[in-house]
């Protein structure tokens, strides 16, 4: 059966991970279908929408010289805020929506803060989320602090495609050189310019020399590096691409191995170039999709499907509760024989054209048990539609031409057990919000929860409703026997009743009006048979559109994967777009048989987590129990002084450049506005839970798993010295990944980072017979007192650690720490610079690269409006 909304969503259902995967492809060199999404915060500008166009024009050039002719981009989609005036060049999208934008545009996410950067929590090499630009970034009001838009484009394409990173550091800005020089942290080293302190006050600027730390033997912390406006330096884009010279990746002759780059830290100093009651629980879902999750002004369709396929209801706009009953009328009552989803699918298209011509951004979710071999004699044609499919598996068998149904036209796919208390269903339906609405009126799950209840009858919890949410707020009670008795209440005290009873479906709801009161909600569900399943889900949405909701999203590393390779859990907690830290995530990973295996992520920047206090909870799974698919879902909680709101700039992002050395003299840009990242928000209680889709395992051998999984990697190992002891600190890692305990730690020192890096054995080994290792996650300290190291051999030492298990398996090398035995020169150039400007050479314009224009296509769905142009290049 299938039912349709949004500006048209098609649900289709018989008798039945969210993946923002891009649309983006590689066709003969060239990239296309990039999708740039305005947020619908952004003012109306139509320079925007000019702006983008000029900047992807200048970046194809830019890309293809400096990908040594590789590639360029070919086709872009902008998708524009339906809150903008409509245009009649405008046409519909069709599967461009925010959920799969590569570029976002919205206001910065600190105040006054315009750097760009790349939403990237991913290991080296995998690709990033999204880009990240402000208006007034890509008007060209930023460009003498981050350069020309098409440059910039070029190095966040770079961290989004590839998974690369900074070739600088603001937290190590710079580094003690084997030349017993301090050097900017930058790549290639050939990049020239001055290390000074420059500070303005009352309309006078002063610049002296920066002076050195003896804490840290480095310069100090209000000594910056002001690059030559004018060198011959080529590389790299991802230091400073605004550079004029500056049009190449580092590559292995260029690369500056030396510098603490968050390149060299991630990538291994490698360079940018190397490196059951089925239909009872359906209508279920779908009378929780349509009461709750459905948003005002979307058509909605029904049609029912078995070996063929009926249209129950043609295209009906929610307007008020009488639509969705209407709707709720139709859905099927019994179950029949046959599954044919390609019937369900022609007529779902039939009831869409007759209210629209064109099917493109129509929205269809299929829901069935997949079971049908012949799915695959219409991927031609749902390719060709331009709506969009979203496929919800229920039981074990599902046909893979339904899976790339929905893969190719940019749909959601989720795996759902048989298990009724693992209310997948439910959360399923409730993850197909559309793409193209705006946050605040989005549905928000703070709960859901479900238990098989046996000798105890009660089921017995709270739900924390936060000042971020409250409208629309909804309860939905399911069982599998006898309608249980239901007691809720408000923060108050006061007991909620008039509960909506629906026998037949098996469910109770309750929707709040207004806002709902902020504070711990209580609730008591008594069973009425043994046993008994209970569920509940509970759903909100903003209260004030002007104030962002706490959101949670949740991703594994990759939708198919083969034992024994290990995958990771992702869950992104923001508010708007600033991390939440200190929250308690818990991920629920559950297989096709049922079997649950529950781990807590973390956000500690060890293990799997790439960034600490990015706001990004992470871990390893490896605990497989079988082939075949597997679901995830995330459940979040705040609690009181423990969430936060940390205010601090975003990772991966473009260098800020406070100003060029010009003739010998600084001429400063505008500083940027201060933030002081010590300032947290403590946030109040807050729940929240969020499916992340299916995923699929193969070549599982039988139980018990061999071990095969080393420790993690150790990422955040740190040194310091202390009179005559180094004092190391470092987050244990476990005997499998992030799991258990490591049965010991080999630590090695030497006077050459690369010797350590690549001859780790062959490198000094310090006495760790005192060392016990401890679980993993927790913090590890270990003081010792180098031996025979004098200033002729070093004025700094270099120290790494590898991990063994109670197998013997061994860990990759941790990032390599150092510490300064001796004071370092000051770099003779930041006293007395003598420079020498040199012209950049004129360009060869013997070749034409440049990309033109060839065709402007604008185009809206009802409010939603998206612009589209094509990209050629001469090659």
């Amino acid at each position: 059966m299938g039912l349709f909304r949004g500006f048209v969503f098609l649900l289709v259902l018989c008798l039945l991970h969210q993946s923002n995967t891009s649309f983006i492809k590689l066709n003969n060199n060239g990239f296309e279908d990039i999708v740039i999404v305005i947020d619908p915060s952004v003012p109306e500008d139509e320079k925007i929408i000019e702006q983008i166009e000029d900047m992807v024009t200048t970046a194809s050039t830019y890309l293809f010289e400096a990908t040594e002719k590789r590639f360029f981009f070919k086709n872009v989609s902008i998708l524009i805020p339906e809150n903008w005036k409509e245009n009649p060049q405008y046409k519909r999208p069709k599967h461009e929506n925010h959920k799969h934008a590569d570029v976002i545009v919205a206001p910065p996410t600190l105040p006054g803060r315009d750097e760009p950067y790349t939403k990237q929590f991913t290991e080296c090499g995998e690709k990033g989320e999204y880009i990240h630009f402000t208006p007034d970034l890509l008007l060209g009001k930023k460009q003498n602090e981050y350069g020309p838009p098409g440059k910039l484009f070029v190095h966040e394409w770079a961290h989004l495609r590839w998974g690369v990173f900074d070739e600088y550091n603001e937290d190590q800005p710079f580094y003690r050189a084997k030349s017993k020089k301090i050097e900017a942290t930058r790549c290639s080293a050939g990049i020239s310019g001055r290390n000074r302190v420059y500070k303005c006050q009352g309309g006078s600027c002063l610049s002296r020399a920066c002076r050195i730390d003896s804490t840290t033997k480095l310069y100090g912390k209000d000594c910056q590096f002001f690059p030559d406006k004018v060198q011959t330096e080529k590389a790299s884009i991802m230091f400073m691409q605004s550079i004029d010279s500056v049009v190449e990746f580092c590559n292995e002759k260029t690369h500056n191995q030396e510098a603490p780059s968050l390149q060299n830290i991630k990538c291994n100093f490698r360079s940018t170039w190397e490196g059951k009651d089925r239909l009872n629980r359906m209508n279920q879902a779908a009378k929780h999709f349509l009461l709750q999750t459905v948003e005002n002004g979307s058509w909605v369709g029904m049609v029912h499907f078995d070996s063929t396929a009926t249209i129950v209801n043609k295209l009906i706009q929610i307007k008020s509760s009488d639509e969705r009953n209407t709707l709720m009328a139709g859905l099927p009552t019994y179950p029949l024989g046959g599954t044919s989803i390609c019937s369900g699918i022609k007529y779902a298209f039939q009831v869409i054209g007759e209210l629209h011509s064109q099917l493109d951004g129509s929205e269809v979710l299929l829901l069935t048990d997949g079971e049908d071999n012949t799915a695959s004699s219409c991927i031609d044609e749902v390719k060709q539609s331009g709506a969009i499919v979203h496929f919800i598996a229920l039981g074990r068998a599902a046909d893979e031409a339904v899976i790339e149904m929905s893969k190719i036209t940019g749909g959601s796919h989720f795996y759902v057990s048989d298990e009724a208390q693992n209310n997948g269903l439910i959360d399923a339906f409730g993850a197909l919000t559309s793409g193209n609405t705006d946050l605040s009126q989005k549905s928000l799950q703070l709960e859901s929860k479900g238990l098989t209840l046996n000798s105890n009858a009660w089921m017995n919890d709270t739900v924390i409703i936060d000042s971020t949410v409250g409208k629309d707020t909804f309860f939905l009670i399911t069982w599998n026997s006898l309608p249980p008795s239901i007691s809720l209440w408000d923060p108050s005290g006061t007991i909620m009743e008039n509960f909506t009873v629906d026998a037949t479906s098996k469910m109770a709801y309750l929707s709040i009006p207004g806002t709902a009161k902020v504070g711990t909600w209580a609730y008591n569900l008594q069973a009425k048979a043994n046993p008994e399943t209970l569920t509940i889900t509970v759903t909100s949405r903003a209260a004030n559109s002007s104030v962002p909701p706490i959101t949670v999203n949740a991703k594994m590393n990759k939708d198919v994967n083969s034992f024994p390779s290990p995958m990771i859990v992702y869950a992104e907690i923001l508010q708007g777009y600033v991390p939440v830290l200190g929250a308690n995530v818990t991920a629920f990973i559950e297989s096709q048989n049922g079997h649950t295996e529950v781990l807590e992520l973390l956000d500690n920047g060890a293990g799997a987590d790439s960034f600490k206090n990015d706001g990004v909870y992470s871990r390893y799974f490896t605990a497989y129990t079988e082939n075949g698919r597997y679901s995830l879902k995330v459940r979040a909680h705040g609690g009181a002084n423990t969430a936060r709101l940390k205010l601090r700039p975003p990772l991966n992002r473009a260098a800020y450049i406070p100003g060029w050395v010009v003739n010998g003299e600084i001429e400063a840009n505008p500083p940027r506005p201060e933030i002081d990242e010590d300032t947290q928000t403590t946030l109040e209680d807050f729940s929240r839970t969020a499916s992340g889709g299916a995923f699929v395992v193969s070549q599982v051998p039988s139980l018990p798993l061999p071990d095969q999984y080393p420790p993690s990697q150790i990422t955040d190992l740190d040194a310091t010295v202390h009179e005559d002891k180094i004092i190391l600190t470092w987050t244990a890692p476990g005997d499998n990944f992030d799991v258990g305990k490591v049965q010991r730690y080999i630590i090695r020192i030497s006077a050459s980072i690369l010797d350590l890096r690549d001859s780790f054995d062959d490198a000094l080994q310090v006495n760790t017979t005192d060392l016990s290792p401890k679980e993993a996650n927790s913090k590890e300290s270990f003081a010792f007192k180098p031996e025979n190291i004098s200033e002729e051999n070093a004025t700094h030492i270099f120290i790494a650690i590898k991990s063994i298990d109670k197998s013997n398996l061994t860990s990759k090398v941790s990032n390599i720490a150092q510490v300064t035995l001796f004071i370092p020169q000051a770099n003779p150039d930041d006293i007395d610079p003598t420079p020498t400007p040199t012209p950049t050479p004129t360009p060869d314009k013997s070749h034409n690269s440049g990309v033109n224009i060839s065709t402007l296509v604008l185009s809206v769905i009802g409010s939603v409006v998206i612009v589209n142009f094509i990209l050629s290049t001469t090659i």
